[in-house]
């Protein structure tokens, strides 16, 4: 990205939130199977959410922010994977015990004290991505550290909750969830703000990945696992970063992040030069300028546009439209002229902020969003009627001017919000949740929340942790990845395959073949940690094989070692038919032992490469007798021994 900082200059820190789903069969509060998604549906929901008191008598500014969106939530039902408990007609069951244990495993591999009881708490949440309108969570453990780089991550607690929906749309007013992802366990591992640059960031990610595979208990695939990444920098403000779906997206997300914290900082200073010394000196006027557009060459300003693209996008009064008629409204910032375009994250300009609130709180999505003065879009008649604006404003020669379009009540709703975000330019950097996009660019999500959202359930018991079931877990733990890693290592494993063992489950078919088949460490790492990737790319059920017969397969390879050079057709027939045994698959095969006359077949290997021979090229010559003898000898003898005797034929030739 464009825009380059010293990190350590500008003070960056940031932490992680990492959600986790975990491989249980059932969900957190019901019995509905986990993991069932569905593309269809057998019935639909609507709903309305409204922001409730917390326990000292406060709302939650997230969820007076959502409130104000007056969205329409629908909730798509499939009858295979949802039940009362979701739509929350139900109270809810005992806290799934499985997934409690996993999260006792996780901060036993993160050395975290494990709370005495866990309490359910409620987290608000009016955003719709839960029909009740808050998240069931449960600390369990607190106080944690991780290795990293030399140092130490601090771990401040793990919990577990339930996942909320997956959205299928967001249009207008009109928001869309499918109900199946509902439920469905997680651990959240959050660490403290001890993160110093991007990279730090992907590598911490990865990291913590790593600790929640090594349990043996999560799930792995898309949408598995989802970070959120908060970010600061010195004299900003906490700004988390939601749902980072992949590590690698980390670098550029935190780099535009501390870019656009600064920028937005430089922009307080800017605005306190010119005067505004507190929220309260910032003012806005808005008027109704839709006559000026009615016979505009941008044809979305039009009234007849409007109703053109209202009706191309299927958009229904009540539903996604917002109330009134159509309206184009000005706005207008006195004293603000030349902020619009200043430099937010890279490559976009604080107009980017305005429009990411307009888009979210006013549901006005009809793109451009906005326009404003600074960057006017060039047409015939533009420069007139952006005067024809000004004046109507009444505008003076510093005033900037945005304007919106859409329903009329979301337009006036669109003219408070640009106003409350230049209040919150004066105070610097708000604290806010932000969405991801691949490019490292973030827009406007929600205010982020404060501690007034969460208040205990009283629907759920406490569960008490005992002293002996956390000792029976930790008997059953598997090593840390910190600890594999070095002893991988030690054996000369390569770094990214340590990592893709561990991440991938391969780990523990290492330490099992190498403690119950005195497998060679290094030799087996390399075979489930990258001979074995080409074979499931191409379609081989490699991961149907019990770790059994694995065990069983690495006791012939120590026995016979010639059954090595013979390792792919083997797995190929073990894991093409899982019904046979071993010891069969090698009798009908006749590997592991020299047939008679196989100096014979190496003589005739020979001898048909002999025509390579008259080009003096004795290695050219091995090579292809060697292809030629080892098809029908491969596993049977070593490949050394037929390379030899191929040799001793070549060399005895005139």
């Amino acid at each position: 990205m464009s825009q380059s900082i010293d990190y350590a200059q500008v003070g960056l820190i940031a932490g992680l939130e990492v959600h986790q789903q975990l491989l249980t069969e059932r969900k957190m509060f019901c019995r509905c199977p986990a993991r069932c998604y569905t593309t269809t549906h057998d019935g639909e929901v609507l709903r309305h959410m409204r922001p409730t008191l917390s326990e000292l008598g406060e709302y939650d500014g997230t969820a007076l922010m959502e409130f104000k969106t007056k969205k329409n939530i629908i909730y798509l039902l499939h009858e295979d994977n949802v039940c009362t408990y979701e739509m929350d007609d139900t109270p809810p069951f005992l806290v799934n015990q499985q997934a409690v244990d996993v999260a006792i495993e996780q901060c036993l591999m993160l050395g975290c004290d494990i709370v005495d009881e866990v309490h359910i708490a409620r987290k608000q949440y009016l955003d719709g991505s839960i029909p009740t309108g808050f998240q069931r969570t449960a600390i369990v453990g607190v106080n944690g550290r991780l290795p990293f780089a030399g140092r130490e991550i601090t771990i401040t607690q793990v919990s577990v909750e339930e996942d909320s929906c997956r959205e299928v749309s967001d249009r207008g007013h009109l928001i869309v969830w499918r109900t199946d992802r509902l439920g469905m366990p997680l651990i959240e591992t959050v660490t403290g703000p001890d993160l110093r640059t991007p990279e730090e960031v992907e590598e911490a990610i990865l990291l913590i990945g790593r600790v929640c595979r090594s349990t043996g208990h999560v799930r792995v695939g898309i949408g598995a696992s989802r970070q959120d990444v908060n970010v600061s920098v010195r004299g900003g403000r906490r700004v988390e970063i939601k749902g980072v779906p992949q590590a690698r997206w980390a670098r550029l997300l935190v780099h535009g992040e501390a870019v656009r914290q600064v920028n937005l900082l430089a922009l307080r200073d800017e605005l306190h030069r010119r005067g505004f010394t507190g929220p309260d000196a910032v003012a806005a006027e808005s008027a109704d300028v839709t006559e000026v557009f009615a016979s505009s060459e941008l044809g979305f300003l039009r009234r007849e546009g409007w109703e053109r693209w209202v009706a191309q996008e299927e958009r229904r009064p009540g539903f996604e439209l917002g109330g009134g008629p159509f309206v184009v409204r000005a706005v207008r910032l006195p004293r603000l002229a030349g902020t619009l375009s200043w430099p937010a994250q890279p490559d976009l300009t604080f107009a980017h902020e305005l429009a990411g609130r307009v888009r979210v709180i006013a549901d006005l999505d009809q793109r451009p969003i906005l326009l404003h003065a600074e960057k006017w879009p060039d047409y015939r008649g533009s420069l007139q009627e952006l005067r024809r604006v000004r004046a109507r404003l009444h505008c003076e020669a510093d005033d900037a001017v945005v304007v919106v379009w859409g329903p009329e009540d979301d337009t006036v709703t669109a003219a408070d919000e640009i106003r409350l975000r230049y209040r919150d330019a004066v105070d610097g950097i708000p604290n806010e949740t932000r969405q991801p996009f691949a490019d490292g660019s973030t827009d406007f999500e929600r205010i982020l929340p404060g501690p007034d959202r969460m208040y205990p359930d009283t629907d759920s018991p406490p569960t008490r942790v005992r002293r002996e079931r956390v000792a029976a877990l930790r008997a059953g733990l598997a090593p840390r990845p910190w600890e594999r890693e070095a002893r991988y290592a030690a054996a000369g494993v390569p770094t990214p395959t340590i990592h893709y063992l561990i991440r991938r489950g391969g780990a523990r078919l290492v330490d099992l073949v190498v403690a119950e088949a005195g497998a060679d460490l290094r030799r087996a790492c390399l075979l489930f940690g990258e001979r074995l990737v080409g074979l499931r790319r191409a379609g081989v059920d490699v991961d149907g094989i019990a770790p059994s017969l694995w065990v069983e397969l690495l006791q012939a390879f120590a026995a016979t070692p010639v059954l090595w050079e013979a390792w792919e057709p083997i797995v190929r027939a073990l894991a093409g038919a899982p019904e046979r045994s071993l010891a069969e698959m090698l009798a009908s095969s006749q590997l592991g032992a020299a047939p008679q006359g196989w100096r014979e077949t190496a003589a005739a290997a020979a001898a048909e490469a002999a025509g390579v021979l008259a080009t003096g090229d004795g290695e050219r010559a091995l090579r292809l007798a060697m292809g030629l003898a080892m098809p029908s000898l491969r596993g049977r003898v070593p490949g050394a021994e037929v390379a030899a005797a191929v040799r001793a034929e070549i060399g005895g030739r005139p």
